[in-house]
């Protein structure tokens, strides 16, 4: 490719020639990308700058000849610099040499991905901010983010009508993402932007839990079983055990304890970013009733023991982390029972948690069971079980009031103590 002329650059004489300050020449030398030389007091500097399409990155790449020799690397003719500025402009991830190129959020977000896979994490929290990130921000170097910038798109986010806990799930997510580019890489020195000006949502923790009676929870799972069986299996599980959906199909053969009536239920990855891969392979008993350990006996019989205890109609797993598998079903199985719509499958799993409570399982013992916190138990749950923890609680009333006269019965003079 032909290499633009500008005599005013080319040699070491010429430059010395122009007067020294902040602001650079700039010489385009591809489209969308510009070399500039920045005249200092001792030698002048190359940098390249790329524009475009939400894209605006100046990088310097090296020292002119203006005091001291080329050496190709560290020290560049401007002819050698133009090579340099074009390389690096044009240069895609994966490169040999790729790390002089600033990281992209885009790019910072793949790479998240990868890391939460290589840690048994879930990958999804780094496609679930790239869905809501414009291209000017996904096209952008980590580098050059901007506080400013950032609040605007989160806020932006709530025009288009998204929930304010939404917002900051999308938020967490960014921010894990970024957090792990600057310590990757050093060069990036803006982790204020998004550690600390980029702010949680106030008020945006709204207890959702809806949570059902006995008799309701018990038609939802005859109305599974009728839509089909191995959705019956899956919701009764769930509503007996109170584990989240995405533990429930992890389950294997070998997780089922018949004989006691019990299943070893895995842990979940929430809250343990640190050691995910290790909680997600820890398993607590969890009781389940008899007739249903029957019903999974049977379901397990001539099985290997490493194979998934519930499968869909066709013998495949349910997959992790996959509602779109049982969704529609169980939004059929809602309206046949005539609930509302917006009832979800998780329905079971507050259901359970109230119950166990509201019949005096202490608050350590449900946690553990169904792989949560005291802490968000008290936070989500303890307001809600208060309207219907009355008759509980008028158990236990101090009455100091006497007896009706009529009730009172004198004894005989030889029988008072």
């Amino acid at each position: 490719m032909p290499k633009p002329r500008a005599a005013k650059l080319e040699s070491g004489t010429a430059r010395r020639r122009l007067l020294i300050r902040r602001k650079p020449s700039f010489v385009t030398v591809s489209p969308n990308v510009r070399l500039a030389y920045r005249r200092n007091q001792g030698p002048g500097t190359w940098s390249v700058r790329v524009t475009g399409p939400g894209i605006d990155w100046l990088k310097r790449i090296g020292l002119a000849d203006d005091l001291e020799p080329a050496d190709g690397k560290n020290v560049l003719t401007y002819w050698q610099a133009i090579d340099a500025a074009r390389a690096l402009a044009r240069r895609q991830e994966g490169d040999v040499s790729d790390d002089s190129r600033p990281l992209t959020i885009d790019e910072a977000l793949d790479r998240y991905e990868t890391d939460l896979k290589a840690r048994g994490g879930d990958s999804y929290n780094a496609k679930r901010a790239r869905f809501h990130l414009p291209g000017s921000i996904l096209t952008k170097p980590v580098a050059l983010l901007g506080s400013t910038e950032l609040r605007k798109w989160r806020d932006g986010l709530i025009e288009q009508g998204l929930a304010r806990d939404t917002v900051n799930r999308i938020r967490t997510c960014l921010r894990a993402a970024l957090s792990l580019a600057a310590k990757r890489d050093r060069r990036i020195g803006n982790r204020h932007v998004w550690e600390e000006d980029l702010e949680a949502l106030p008020n945006a923790t709204t207890a959702r839990n809806v949570v059902l009676a006995d008799d309701v929870v018990a038609r939802l799972i005859t109305a599974a079983y009728d839509h089909d069986r191995k959705l019956g299996l899956l919701v009764q599980v769930i509503a007996e055990t109170g584990g989240r959906p995405s533990q429930v199909v992890r389950l294997t053969v070998a997780d089922l304890d018949a004989a006691n009536s019990r299943l070893m239920m895995l842990r979940s990855g929430k809250g343990h970013a640190h050691k995910r891969a290790a909680k997600m392979q820890e398993r607590v008993p969890v009781p389940i009733t008899a007739a249903l350990a029957a019903l999974l006996k049977q379901e397990a019989k001539g099985r290997a023991s490493n194979a998934p205890l519930l499968t869909r109609s066709y013998g495949e797993p349910w997959g992790y982390r996959r509602s779109d598998l049982y969704r529609r079903d169980f939004a059929a199985v809602v309206a046949a029972v005539g609930l509302d719509p917006k009832t979800t499958i998780y329905a079971l799993r507050h259901s359970c948690i109230s119950r166990s409570l509201l019949r005096g399982v202490p608050v350590t013992v449900v946690a553990d069971l169904t792989d949560t916190s005291e802490r968000e138990i008290r936070k989500h749950y303890a307001k809600l079980i208060s309207h219907h923890a009355d008759e509980i609680v008028r158990k236990a009333l101090l009455d100091v009031s006497q007896p009706p006269a009529a009730t009172v019965v004198a004894l005989p003079p030889g029988r008072r103590a």
